[in-house]
């Protein structure tokens, strides 16, 4: 089982480039399936979960492939089965969102519940909601959701939570849904924009995309295009906080800044220089963060997936920060970790109270889910001495070659099944 070392101590520095969106990838993916034709998706991620929604799809009956390491093409004209395999549904929570096309093209879908990263409860009441709105006779029972409509109809669907990935779901199935759907207290988030500009390319109606409010004029059916995929944010969120950690100065290249703002202002709050342009920013650090406070809330506000590796930076930061977490209970499960490290964290119930220490030494740690596992790297990059850590396949969910990425930066980062005194020595 390969694990990550981490050698502290080593200021980062040049240049990274960002992959395509995981999020948006995955809900593109589940989207291409109301399309009849062949459908090209460029700047996909080469991680975990897009290879789960490829086999996913496979098993569906639908032509999935990579044409090359960043190329899916996807051939859904002919969907051979109705039902989603456990096993991969098990995997990944954004595998429920096949769920919605599946009705809208066939008339009937049988999904298991979801799985996923374990941060906290994360119901499909908003998904299931929507498609009842819209016609669908929905039956929950033995771990499967059925759903089935001769013909989805237009409704007005409103969310109690701005959730980006029912505003998703819902508005793949209302594509072909007979007359119009407004989606009320919709999300805002960067991705369902672009999902919204996928299915707009493939011949779908939608107006309102990036507002709470968005329309869906139902067309009868759908066409394959081609479409590339928008950087990822929480990606390129990483990577400066891993620069801001380690007194680094990294140019992160092809990232919006614009979809970074929240993580970037606290960036600044903390005392780090960001300079941005169209597609890039450059994150300077040098002396020691200082403290902030964090409220992780929906899009634009500052997104519950930086919540943990950016305290991870006032870990190490001058002063006292409180970190309150808005959108899942559970994920605070890191603070366990990080304290084996010597942060200084108190945690009760959905806020963390961090005293910044001077340093963090090296642990052996474990990642209990994705966020959780890019926080302890980031952290390993500034501790005193190895960090050994565990649960690298939750870190493959979400990041393409993160260790060879910050190694190309000056990161003392080595994947491998074999610890370093007898495979690789850390310098």
């Amino acid at each position: 089982m390969d694990k990550f070392y981490v050698l502290g101590g080593n200021r980062l520095e040049g240049e990274v480039r960002i992959n395509g969106s995981k999020n948006g990838t995955l809900a593109i993916m589940a989207g291409a399936l109301l399309a009849k034709g062949t459908t090209i998706l460029e700047n996909v991620p080469r991680i975990g979960d897009v290879d789960t929604m490829v086999e996913m799809l496979q098993q569906l009956g639908v032509r999935a492939r990579y044409t090359d390491e960043h190329t899916v093409e996807i051939e859904a004209t002919d969907i051979e089965t109705n039902e989603a395999p456990y096993d991969l549904v098990k995997k990944m929570r954004a595998s429920f969102c096949v769920t919605g096309p599946l009705v809208a093209r066939r008339g009937y879908a049988k999904v298991p519940m979801p799985g996923g990263c374990d941060i906290g409860a994360r119901p499909v009441d908003f998904h299931v909601k929507g498609l009842q709105m819209l016609g669908a006779k929905v039956i929950m029972e033995h771990g499967y959701v059925e759903a089935e409509a001769d013909h989805l109809k237009g409704a007005v669907v409103y969310l109690d939570l701005p959730s980006a990935g029912a505003t998703q779901h819902i508005m793949t199935a209302a594509c072909l849904a007979i007359g119009i759907t407004h989606i009320e207290n919709g999300a805002l988030e960067p991705e369902v924009v672009e999902l919204a500009e996928f299915l707009v390319a493939m011949g779908a109606k939608i107006r309102g995309a990036g507002t709470s409010t968005i329309e869906i004029e139902g067309v009868k059916e759908l066409r394959g295009t081609t479409y590339r995929m928008i950087p990822d944010r929480m990606e390129a969120g990483t990577f400066a906080i891993a620069a801001a950690i380690t007194g680094g100065d990294v140019t992160i290249r092809d990232a919006i800044p614009e979809h970074c703002s929240a993580v970037f202002q606290k960036l600044l709050d903390a005392g780090v220089k960001v300079d941005a342009g169209p597609n890039w920013a450059r994150i300077r650090a040098q002396d020691r963060p200082g403290a902030t406070d964090i409220k992780t809330m929906p899009h634009p506000g500052f997104p519950t997936d930086m919540q943990q590796p950016f305290a991870s930076l006032l870990a190490v930061a001058n002063g006292t920060s409180v970190i309150t977490e808005n959108i899942y209970e559970r994920r605070f499960k890191y603070v366990s970790e990080l304290l084996r490290m010597g942060a200084d964290v108190i945690q009760e119930g959905r806020t963390a109270i961090i005293k910044g220490v001077p340093k963090l030494t090296g642990a052996e740690v474990n990642a209990t889910d994705l966020r959780a596992g890019a926080a302890l790297v980031i952290a390993g990059l500034a501790a005193e001495g190895r960090t050994e850590i565990s649960g690298v396949d939750h870190i493959d969910r979400g990041y393409e070659n993160m260790a060879d990425k910050l190694a190309s930066l000056g990161g003392a980062v080595v994947r491998s099944s074999v610890a370093p005194e007898a495979a690789v020595k850390l310098a």
